[in-house]
This record gives structure tokens, sequence and C-alpha cells, in this order.
């Protein structure tokens, strides 16, 4: 039977790899938890300047819409804290400095749980294999909460350890528990959109897209609308 997640932390962190990505992974979870009072923060590893396929788009143009846009996006959701690293698309790699900073980021925050991309989610059919940088994304983010954060003498100069209860890994293609954002999905539609530079020809279809795949989820989990993740749980 399904897994309904019904506890909604006191902190969580989530972690992407392009200034879309939160919203469109786990934006409705994000929004359903900042409503219900947790402390909801954001961490954006690329610049997004290389997010367009017009050769005409300058880059550093695109690279401050793309915050801007992300910025719009988080207020609609009740970020509390937005964090970007500015690592050109595409560049992100499974190495030592990334890593500390993440584990900066886990024990600065200390975050009950922490959301990101299922490194693991590859080939999606015959039409899309998932990007770079969300595989690469993913896998930093593990080795980061476990065992690096929790443990006091991997990067001791980042801050004293700690321990992250659950992870949730989004875009996976073995979900095993499911979040109701029946109230919240209309809200991650909006922050969807807020990313018009992804949409030159209008959003009209990746609201829709979002909204069958939120009804998809929630046929799974037995609510209208619903994320679903793949748990990973660590204790504390």
């Amino acid at each position: 039977m399904a897994e309904l997640l019904q506890d909604v932390p006191h902190r969580a962190l989530a972690v992407y790899a392009h200034p879309d990505d939160p919203d469109v992974s786990c934006g409705g979870t994000l929004a359903a938890w900042a409503a219900a009072g947790c402390e909801v923060h954001t961490l954006i590893c690329t610049d997004g300047g290389k997010g367009t396929a017009d050769p005409d788009v300058e880059p550093k143009e695109l690279i401050a819409a793309r915050a801007e846009e992300a910025a719009a996006a988080a207020a609609l959701l009740g970020v509390t804290g937005q964090t970007f690293l500015g690592v050109p698309d595409g560049e992100l790699e499974d190495e030592s400095w990334f890593r500390e900073t993440l584990v900066a980021a886990v024990r600065r925050l200390q975050p009950e749980v922490v959301l990101c991309p299922d490194p693991t989610a590859v080939f999606f059919g015959q039409d899309y294999f998932n990007h770079r940088d969300h595989r690469i994304t993913g896998f930093v983010v593990l080795d980061a909460v476990a065992p690096a954060a929790a443990m006091p003498h991997y990067f001791p100069e980042a801050g004293p350890a700690h321990q992250v209860s659950t992870v949730l890994l989004s875009g996976t293609l073995e979900p095993d528990v499911w979040i109701d954002i029946t109230t919240t999905v209309e809200m991650k539609g909006a922050a969807v959109g807020c990313h018009r530079s992804q949409f030159p020809d209008g959003g009209e279809w990746a609201a829709t897209a979002m909204r069958l795949a939120a009804e998809d989820a929630g046929r799974h989990a037995g609510v209208p609308c619903a994320e679903g993740f793949r748990r990973l749980r660590l204790g504390g």
C-alpha cells in the first residue's frame, strides 16, 4: 500500500542543479511544508547560463534573468532562504570542494530533511535521459549528507556535525513515499511559470504536464495530486 507522508519537518533543504529544478521537482511539497510552518531552504548549484537553445541569447543576461525567476518562484512557495553556487551549467563535478560546500550548508542550516535528485534514475523511456548536472548533484548531496555532514572529522572546518534524518529523492523511477500537494499544486504551477526564460513559446504545456504528473502520482497515493519520492532514512 502506498505510504503518504504526513509529518512536516521543522526545517528542510532542497538541493538541485538548475534554477527551475526545485520548483519542477518538489515545488508542491516545499509550498505545503512552508504553509505548515516548515523553514524551507533551497540551494541551486549552477548559474543557468546555458539553459537556452537560442544562440543569440547573451549568457550573462540569461544568468541574471534566471536568478530573478528563481527568486520570484521561491517567494511564491514561501521559501525562507535561497543560495546560488553559480557553477556554469554542465561543469558540475564530483569534487571535494563541492562536497565540502554542501556539508557546510547542511551543518549551518541543520535540516531534518534534504531533498535532491535521484542520481540513479537515468533513462526515462525512449524520449528522455537524466541531465548530467542532475546526476552529479544527486550523488554529491548523498555523499555530503552521509557520512560526511554527520561525522566531525569530515571537513571539520565546515562546522559542527549534523545528522540529517531523511533524504527524499525526486525524479525517481522507484518512488516509495508520496506527499499530498492537492492544496499547493496550483502554487507549484505558478512557481514553475515564473521561469519564463525556459518557456519562450509560453508555459501552458509545462503547467499541463506538471498537473498530469501530479494527478498520476496522486492515483498511487490515494489523493487528487501528489509528488512521489524515494526515501532514505538515516536516523538522527
